[in-house]
């Protein structure tokens, strides 16, 4: 009888001493997480970097997804923006049956210029059913960007079946 009783109470104390570890433990990993630089996948050396996507075009025939990095000065007076990614084409129809290409488009903002300035970043074409585009590009000085997925005819200038503008980053944010 004593010897169950000694054993419930050793059982007790592992579990309290357990219980009471864990929390200690999570502040540990917190406290080392929030103090670390973000991990990347393309990488290291960034303030701020995310994978960010897939975003669509309204009719789902186009995809995109990637990765983008912000590095500042030590000042915090300008940064560069690293963008990089994928463009699916996901349209199988063929050009007579209405098929188009996949299209992507960024726009940056940047800081300083006040109000809703927006500036075209690049754009990107891909056009292959099935296949995908690699793109990377760079912009200096900039607090917020944007991207939107859309179609475009293969001779055309004027996309189609737009998502929505999706914020990939905005300076608040870090």
């Amino acid at each position: 009888m004593i010897k169950r009783i000694a054993t419930g109470l050793l059982a007790t104390a592992a579990l309290g001493a357990i219980a009471l570890a864990a929390p200690a433990t999570a502040l540990a990993a917190t406290t080392a997480a929030t103090a670390a630089p973000a991990a990347t996948t393309a990488g290291t050396g960034y303030d701020y970097s995310e994978n960010w996507g897939p975003y669509f075009s309204s009719n789902h025939r186009a995809k995109s997804h990637g990765w983008i990095g912000v590095e500042w000065d030590g000042q915090q007076k300008w940064n560069r923006v690293d963008v990089k990614g994928k463009l699916y084409d996901l349209d199988h129809r063929t050009y007579k049956q209405g098929g188009k290409c996949a299209y992507v488009k960024f726009a940056v903002h940047h800081f300083g210029d006040g109000g809703n300035q927006w500036y075209d970043g690049k754009s990107y074409t891909y056009c292959g059913a099935g296949g995908a585009k690699h793109f990377a590009f760079s912009k200096h000085k900039v607090d917020s960007v944007r991207v939107k997925v859309c179609q475009i005819g293969q001779h055309s200038s004027y996309p189609t079946r737009c998502g929505d503008w999706e914020y990939l980053y905005t300076a608040e944010s870090e």
